[in-house]
């Protein structure tokens, strides 16, 4: 049997896929963080909870409303994206001259409220979410055998990053929301409604957010605390890229998990606190982040 480093091919490919999943994940939720945090300014901690109660609506979809998977990847956006809506326009909208640090306190309070509500509705023993029949199987690769949800899972997760990036940086409607974010007395001057636009921005983030959820019910179990054991790394995931850099949250989600999966072959007590490891790294050396701009 072919091995490298000591370790079967098979077993080797198999740990590169899983942080490769995982690298979608913080992709897609880093993604989100950042086009919120670069357009914004909000430092969103309710970010996790978004992701979970993306993954509930997945689960209420298939389980008890009959919609199946294909049907959440729709509803689950949409509804968490209406929630984001009523966030940013009943408390968001007041803090956006205030420090930062008050939208961070205002989102973490948010976050530990969405937590304790599905906590006391659902408990902390989770939900099964079935892979989707049109999924479900694996192809032989020869050197291993591919899911074919979790194959899904990084090609829609890579699908929905990049269309996220073109459409904010290379697109006329994303040159509308930069401008509107850096001046938007300006932007309102030419007829822009800027506060909508603002308030659309958010919703985007938070539907990203739901997405990422979809995408995971099926891969781990949906509990109330899923997104707070995820949202701290990809915190860290966000500032190692560069706080507001669509682009570096992309890249850099996608290349931890890959660290993080080869960590788990080579020194498996280190996988949890390797990407704090290179974020402390990464501070010293460019405060900014990978991808950041130095002010």
């Amino acid at each position: 049997m072919t091995e490298i480093f000591g370790i079967p091919l098979q077993a080797f490919a198999g740990q590169l896929l899983l942080g490769l999943v995982n690298g979608s994940f913080y992709a897609m939720l880093s993604l989100g963080l950042a086009v919120i945090f670069g357009l914004l300014g909000i430092v969103n901690f309710a970010h996790g909870a978004l992701y979970m109660i993306g993954a509930y609506v997945a689960w209420f979809s298939m389980e008890k409303w009959g919609l199946g998977y294909w049907g959440a990847l729709v509803l689950a956006p949409v509804i968490v994206g209406a929630l984001g809506v009523v966030i940013e326009r009943t408390l968001l909208k007041h803090l956006y001259k205030l420090d930062p640090l008050y939208g961070l306190l205002l989102t973490f309070g948010l976050a530990l409220i969405g937590e304790g509500v599905f906590r006391d509705q659902f408990g902390v023993s989770g939900q099964q979410v079935n892979v989707p029949d049109a999924l479900q199987g694996a192809t032989n690769l020869g050197f291993m055998v591919l899911p074919n949800y979790r194959a899904w899972v990084v090609v829609a997760s890579l699908t929905v990053c990049l269309g996220t990036w073109f459409l904010i940086e290379k697109t006329r409607l994303g040159a509308t929301l930069r401008a509107g974010t850096e001046n938007p007395a300006l932007v309102q001057a030419f007829g822009i409604n800027v506060p909508r636009m603002v308030m659309l921005t958010y919703a985007g983030g938070a539907a990203l957010a739901a997405l990422a959820g979809v995408l995971a019910a099926p891969v781990i179990q949906v509990t109330p605390l899923m997104g707070s054991n995820l949202i701290i790394v990809v915190f860290a995931v966000v500032v190692i890229g560069g706080m507001g850099s669509i682009l570096g949250s992309i890249l850099t989600g996608l290349m931890l998990g890959l660290v993080e999966g080869l960590t788990k072959v080579f020194y498996p007590e280190a996988s949890n606190i390797v990407v704090f490891v290179i974020m402390a790294i990464v501070l010293v050396i460019r405060p900014a982040g990978l991808f950041g701009k130095e002010k």
